[in-house]
């Protein structure tokens, strides 16, 4: 057992993408922040299956590229080997859950 508080974390980009407060040994949990225009790559996992919980805000998350608009209460599924795209096409930040299991040191495959 243990406890994480946010405030202990960053985010990987300054003031965008995934604050971990748990990686592993199971499972990864994650708030991730876009702020308007910034985006996160093309990419997929081999293992892996990922959610997003919209908190704040609204999300473009395309899946094998098909486009999906998500907003505040939401949840999108993604299975493994699904790819996805996310960008922040609206004019205010997005913040949401991420989270993705089994976990896997080394499972994300980036789209060039």
């Amino acid at each position: 057992m243990y406890i994480v508080d946010e405030k202990d974390r960053e985010y990987r980009f300054g003031d965008s993408g995934p604050k971990y407060l748990m990686r592993g040994p199971r499972m990864n949990f994650a708030i991730v922040q876009f702020q308007p225009g910034q985006d996160f790559k093309a990419h997929y996992h081999n293992v892996m299956e990922e959610n997003f919980y919209i908190l704040e805000g609204e999300v473009d998350i395309f899946v094998d590229n098909v486009k999906y608009t998500l907003r505040q209460g939401q949840i999108i599924h993604i299975e493994p080997k699904e790819i996805h795209y996310i960008i922040n096409n609206s004019n205010a930040a997005v913040k949401m859950i991420s989270t993705l299991a089994p976990f896997m040191d080394v499972d994300k495959v980036d789209i060039d």
